[in-house]
């Protein structure tokens, strides 16, 4: 059995007193920028935790930690991450908790609106979001600054805001690594398709503007001229999609490499699959259900995952350590990508049941 880590040991490791250990710890003053490093870079690589079972006892107050995503769907992205959220909760079941979940449609500025009104009107102690719209994010932000609420967010970052942490895939790094394997695939100066969603309001998700421009960055350093060309899509109103995709490669019926730059990647390799259209390469995005069907059958060629149960469950993890324990927190983490594909796919053993 691993022997629990003291103050001491850690004070040890980083090359400071234990006093100073304790003063980092609870976020006290008195501590030098370069010992204050020292100590969190240690607390960090031996992933410190404090003695949550004798400290719970002295809390007498329950944390209200109210939640806010896009909806949530069973087998799709955003579900992985509540269930993150969950497991962690379940980590810390001897603490006082409340979680109110409130979710918008992230295809709708208005809903998304509205669910962000309710929540500048509720009373937290804290707040985790996954941010979809830019601007309507940073004004639930200044709000939640102007109360002394702290925040983290899932997902993605949102510039301008000024969140606790955030837990995120680095979305331009990921347009930069779809771009780079799509061209892998088809030829020189050929089209590529971008399935892009019809939002109401008119406004593209945070982490999608992120991903194209990663994409068309990439395009541009390369001596070849790719045409890129938009593919709509509707999930509120599926039943347009076939109309769609239909004009889309009847009009583009050359069309060589599609990529998908949501967690949506299925609906096109479902409708070339059923239409038998063949030798058209994909790059999606997400492990959901759908998509590891897709990539299992051959539909799709890559699959990039972003760990979205890593992402919430670290974001509730560090958001109850800061809370209750003062625990130094680190702003920016990034998770890593993972690119699947038919032949690798077996070694991710969550997903053997999936055929």
């Amino acid at each position: 059995m691993q022997k629990k880590i003291r103050i001491k040991d850690i004070a040890r490791l980083a090359g400071v007193s234990a006093g100073t250990v304790d003063r980092v710890l609870h976020n006290r003053g008195n501590v030098s920028p370069k010992a204050r490093k020292a100590v969190e870079a240690v607390l960090e690589k031996v992933d410190y935790k404090p003695n949550i079972h004798i400290s719970a006892l002295s809390l007498k107050r329950t944390y209200k930690i109210l939640i806010t995503t896009p909806s949530v769907s069973p087998g799709e992205y955003w579900e992985s991450i509540h269930q993150g959220i969950h497991h962690a909760k379940e980590a810390y079941a001897n603490l006082k908790l409340t979680i109110e979940v409130l979710t918008y449609n992230q295809y709708d500025l208005f809903s998304c609106k509205e669910v962000f009104r309710q929540i500048a009107e509720t009373e937290m102690d804290a707040l985790i979001i996954g941010p979809t719209f830019h601007d309507e994010t940073n004004a639930l932000c200044e709000i939640m600054d102007e109360r002394e609420i702290p925040y983290i967010f899932v997902d993605s970052n949102n510039e301008g805001a000024s969140p606790l942490a955030f837990f995120s895939s680095d979305h331009y790094m990921c347009g930069t690594l779809m771009a780079k394997l799509i061209t892998s695939l088809i030829p020189a100066d050929s089209k590529i398709g971008i399935l892009q969603a019809v939002r109401v309001g008119n406004r593209s998700a945070n982490s999608t503007i992120q991903r194209k421009k990663g994409f068309m960055d990439y395009l541009s350093k390369l001596k070849s001229a790719y045409q890129v060309l938009r593919i709509p899509f509707s999930v509120d109103e599926p039943e347009n999609n076939e109309a769609y995709l239909s004009r889309f490669f009847t009009d583009h019926h050359d069309i060589p490499g599609v990529v998908v730059m949501n967690s949506r990647g299925n609906y096109v390799a479902n409708y070339l699959y059923n239409n038998h259209i063949e030798d058209v390469k994909m790059v999606c995005l997400d492990l959901t259900t759908p998509n590891v069907e897709a990539l299992k059958r051959g539909q799709i060629d890559y699959l990039i995952g972003q760990e979205p149960e890593h992402q919430g469950f670290h974001a509730m993890k560090t958001m109850l350590e800061h809370l209750i324990f003062k625990k130094p927190v680190k702003r920016e983490n990034y998770v890593q990508l993972d690119i699947l594909t038919r032949e690798n796919i077996g070694f991710y053993k969550r997903f053997n049941n999936i055929i």
